[in-house]
């Protein structure tokens, strides 16, 4: 998903500090789940999240491009 944001944007729709997004894009920290529902608000994006064995992946898909 392209939306052209900055963290400081994403940040200030989600509620966060830009600190906090840039940690969680950089892998810095583990964000918990109420955290990844406030980013895909934020993205007006689904977030799907899959668990298999030993792989894990989130993603967020962006609602208008459906």
């Amino acid at each position: 998903m392209a939306l052209g944001l900055s963290q400081a944007e994403v940040a200030a729709r989600a509620g966060l500090t830009q600190g906090k997004v840039s940690r969680i894009e950089g892998a810095d920290t583990v964000p918990t789940l109420p955290l990844l529902r406030r980013l895909a608000q934020a993205l007006d994006a689904t977030l799907t999240i899959a668990l298999d064995g030993d792989h894990e992946e989130v993603s967020f898909t962006d609602r208008r491009a459906a």
